[in-house]
């Protein structure tokens, strides 16, 4: 896999996520913790960086950041490059920390980040490191509901904001929220990842492929990383019915036609803009998390198949050549 698209710009706002190597454990005390959340502070007072929420789990850290001045790559650069010179000094080592480079999500702000701080806060409860996410201390979430104190480079203001104008009020009223996800009804907002990159709306994803095509990167890039311009669902299912010979409703029931449906699922995801829920529900509510597994199987499909890959390619040359 080719490295992720970094799409930066004052203001923008990302999900980070960074794994050991190996999922290897990448804090093995409080002292390790302690040090890493120094280094944040280091670096939003360098920067300028906007920490909206943290946790911190043996092997991999999540942050909510914001970049008012648009440098995340400089930021992250001395993030992780920092803590990895700490963690091989402490302990003899040398080499890698982390697996590859951070994985970073840009998130459309006001529609995605009090969920994701709901998400990001009940990261300890899901691994069942704790029962309650207040009882975890290496999180922001104690800070947030008055349990801790607020650190000072720490961003609660706006996520309590949206709560209530009364300090007290807020913070438990964001308790509830949050609280909420313990009963296992909230789904993940990352069910609406779109491109492995982007978790926002339609206007915000067309908003950030004009913004790439303004930074002049190239066409090539842009399709590869999936932010083509968009096609409707409905087009690509005739397309492929077409090519099949098949009724259009043959590709969206299953059973009818398996390979046009999932060479139709492939293609949706990849030119539609829809997000993977969406376009579970066009195929009779698939669950969101296995339309993304049903692409990457057409794709080793398509690997060891030249007839199935010759096929799929003719299908996906007609879907971006068509006029819509």
């Amino acid at each position: 896999m080719g490295r992720p698209l970094r799409i930066e710009y004052p203001g923008a706002l990302y999900h980070i996520t960074s794994r050991g190597n190996e999922k290897r454990e990448i804090f093995l005390d409080d002292h390790d913790r302690g040090k890493f959340l120094e280094i944040l502070k280091d670096y939003h007072e360098r920067y300028g960086i906007l920490i909206h929420s943290y946790v911190l789990m043996n092997n991999h850290y999540h942050l909510v950041l914001e970049t008012p001045k648009g440098n995340l790559l400089k930021a992250m650069h001395g993030i992780n490059g920092g803590y990895t010179g700490y963690f091989n000094r402490r302990y003899g080592r040398a080499g890698h920390l982390f697996q590859g480079r951070y994985k970073g999500i840009l998130v459309e702000k006001d529609a995605y980040l009090l969920e994701l701080s709901r998400y990001i806060h009940l990261n300890p409860v899901r691994a069942g490191t704790v029962e309650t996410p207040e009882l975890y201390e290496w999180s922001s979430y104690p800070a947030y509901i008055g349990m801790q104190k607020e650190k000072s480079w720490m961003e609660y203001s706006w996520v309590l904001s949206r709560f209530g104008r009364d300090e007290g009020m807020a913070r438990r009223n964001y308790k509830e929220y949050v609280e909420e996800g313990l009963e296992g009804k909230i789904e993940t907002p990352l069910k609406d990842l779109y491109a492995r990159v982007i978790l926002g709306g339609k206007e915000f994803r067309e908003d950030i492929r004009r913004l790439l095509k303004r930074q002049k990167i190239s066409d090539e890039i842009i399709e590869k990383k999936g932010f083509t311009e968009n096609r409707a669902p409905e087009e690509i299912i005739k397309e492929v019915a077409k090519t099949h010979g098949i009724k259009e409703g043959e590709v969206l029931n299953r059973g009818k036609n398996e390979e046009g449906r999932k060479i139709a699922i492939y293609l949706i995801q990849r030119y539609s803009g829809l997000s993977n829920k969406e376009i579970g529900e066009i195929f009779g509510g698939i669950h969101y998390s296995s339309i993304s597994k049903i692409s990457m199987r057409l794709k080793e499909q398509m690997a060891r198949d030249k007839n199935l890959h010759r096929l799929v390619k003719r299908v996906e040359s007609n879907v971006k050549t068509r006029h819509i």
